[in-house]
């Protein structure tokens, strides 16, 4: 059986920080989406993609080996690596690189920082770490 990306809220993964400190949780939004929207507190920032070429960063799974220092050892009992984004998607996307990279023990906030467009296309509202009310801090 292959492994997947495990999807879960942002009240489910700050839950998951809480209960082991040495859990990842990765922000992989732009660094202008990171600095000046804001991003979950104690994230680690590693941009998916970044401008200003807007192009996937090859060494994302490098990076994220490298938190590791080590000690990943390619099993789902793995420290739990949480990546968010904007909304679910880059993150999601991001994930899939690190399992085909065979990093376990992938989790994605489907509901992302900013959450969903509502009815007017406004973020923020009906979903995500913000939303949630969950800690964040902005530069």
């Amino acid at each position: 059986m292959s492994q997947q990306v495990k999807s879960l809220s942002a009240i489910e993964a700050w839950q998951i920080c809480q209960k082991d400190p040495r859990t990842l949780l990765i922000d992989v939004r732009s660094s202008m989406e990171y600095l000046f929207v804001g991003h979950p507190q104690g994230a680690i920032h590693i941009p998916w993609i970044d401008e200003p070429d807007w192009v996937i960063n090859k060494n994302f799974a490098t990076e994220i080996r490298k938190l590791g220092l080590g000690g990943l050892q390619e099993t789902t009992g793995d420290v739990a690596i949480i990546l968010i984004c904007r909304s679910g998607n880059r993150s999601a996307e991001a994930g899939k690189a690190l399992i085909d990279a065979g990093i376990l023990n992938i989790y994605n906030i489907d509901e992302g920082f900013e959450g969903k467009l509502d009815e007017a296309h406004h973020r923020s509202s009906v979903g995500g770490w913000r939303f949630r009310d969950l800690p964040w801090e902005q530069c």
